[in-house]
């Protein structure tokens, strides 16, 4: 059951954003331990040179181990090689690995630009998670990204 209040926002490169809407990516890894349960609405954020919100989904799943364990469990479905993922996990005593279901893709990202316009935005290192005012903020700024959220998250997120 996801809390009904919140949702991630996870910044992605926008390889990896693309390789999660395609379906092609249903792991996403990170070095911290994240805690969120399943359900929870996710909006991917791509990096550089995109910075944009490009699309959502929801965790289906998450699992917390060690990260030889999460590559042992996770290698066929996070969209990077071996070699990547020990340089990315290198130093990391634990790892998450993020099972992503229902990627939904905006046929019009809600850019950088945008969402500072609409109020105060940041966008995170890894994630975090948003509530009340600030995913108010992210619907305002985007039309298609607000119809997504009322869907998610129902009447915390006004039309």
């Amino acid at each position: 059951m996801s809390d009904p209040e919140r949702a991630m926002l996870l910044s992605v490169h926008p390889r990896f954003a693309n390789a999660i809407l395609a379906g092609s990516k249903t792991v996403e890894v990170r070095r911290q331990r994240v805690a969120a349960p399943p359900g929870t609405p996710v909006l991917l954020y791509a990096t550089a040179p995109t910075m944009a919100v490009v699309g959502m989904a929801r965790i289906a799943a998450i699992h917390v181990a060690t990260p030889s364990e999460v590559w042992s469990a996770h290698r066929g479905q996070t969209g990077i090689t071996r070699r990547e993922y020990d340089a990315y996990m290198s130093g990391a005593t634990q790892a998450s690995g993020l099972t992503m279901e229902n990627p939904i893709s905006f046929e019009e990202p809600v850019t950088l630009n945008a969402l500072r316009s609409a109020g105060s935005f940041h966008p995170p290192q890894s994630y975090r998670y948003m509530k009340g005012d600030e995913l108010r903020q992210v619907a305002v700024a985007g039309p298609v990204v607000g119809t997504a959220l009322r869907e998610a998250l129902g009447d915390l997120v006004p039309a």
